[in-house]
């Protein structure tokens, strides 16, 4: 017995060992730094004014406040919100198709067409961008196109009502690719008796797709959902590139993400800067929540 009682001492140390380089990066890298921007957040604080924790007015819940009375955040807000609401399910929706398409079996060449419905995910957001930039520019492939059939010039990335649809398209493009991959092995998982089942039964392939195929996935949906929405809020590099880091025109492609930027490192107010990260944290966290409750209740 002592010498079981030894032994199970040596492996609790020797996995905090193991544990303890961890945790000290995750503390000086994560931790440290999450505190120090929630108690900056209800900091009058620039970065002129020196140390964080030295400089500065200690004033309260202002800066979230200022936030909510804030026009251009309360446009970014807006923006962020539209742009999640349509990319999401158009993510979800066009790589669940692709991959029930390279999952049949009627496809050939399925490691060719996932190769290339898959490349987009691992180009950088700088190259997809400047693609699209020339595409939609004044003299861009696009508007050469249109000309053709006798469409006037449209200035894509200058006009408020059409800039932001373009990054959704692009962002929409370029991200389909990692949730085929997702779906694809969701699909993979299936045990084909269910299908074989659902064929004695007499049931139609649109039949097997919703009793069979959709009740399957639905951990992998809960899991592309998640993730697509937290990038989706999250949108930064495409807004910047696209409007030059400046949001127009007319704030139609500022993000929170870009206003949170723009901020703290333009404006250099980064005691407001915290605050609106934190909004957009609680925002995540709370959807997230609800869509964990949504899948649990529809699971049992």
């Amino acid at each position: 017995m002592v010498r079981l009682g030894n032994a199970r001492s040596d492996e609790n140390i020797k996995g905090w060992l193991f544990f303890l380089p961890f945790a000290a990066l995750a503390s000086v890298f994560f931790f440290i730094p999450l505190i120090g921007a929630l108690l900056l957040s209800f900091r009058e604080y620039s970065l002129l004014d020196g140390s964080p924790f030295s400089a500065g007015r200690w004033i309260g819940i202002q800066n979230y406040v200022t936030a909510f009375g804030d026009p251009t955040f309360l446009r970014a807000l807006w923006n962020t919100c539209l742009y999640t609401g349509i990319t999401v399910p158009a993510k979800l929706i066009i790589s669940l198709a692709l991959a029930l398409i390279c999952n049949a079996k009627i496809v050939k060449a399925k490691g060719f067409f996932r190769t290339v419905y898959y490349i987009p995910t691992i180009t950088s957001s700088v190259a997809i961008s400047i693609i699209f930039l020339y595409l939609f520019k004044a003299d861009g492939l696009i508007n050469m196109v249109l000309a053709k059939f006798g469409v006037a010039e449209i200035a894509w990335f200058y006009d408020p009502k059409v800039a932001l649809p373009i990054i959704m398209l692009m962002a929409t493009w370029a991200a389909v690719g990692f949730y085929m991959v997702i779906f694809l092995a969701g699909l993979q998982s299936i045990d084909p008796t269910l299908y074989e089942a659902a064929m004695i039964d007499g049931a139609s392939e649109w039949q097997q797709f919703l009793n069979v195929t959709l009740p399957c996935l639905k951990p992998t949906i809960f899991f592309n959902l998640v993730v697509a929405m937290i990038g989706s809020f999250n949108i930064f590099d495409f807004a910047y590139i696209i409007s030059g880091g400046l949001g127009g025109p007319a704030d139609s492609t500022m993000t929170i993400v870009l206003y949170l930027y723009q901020t703290g490192f333009s404006y250099l107010k980064m005691g407001y800067a915290s605050s609106i990260a934190f909004i957009l944290f609680a925002i995540i966290l709370a959807l997230t929540f609800v869509q964990k409750q949504f899948f649990k209740e529809d699971a049992e």
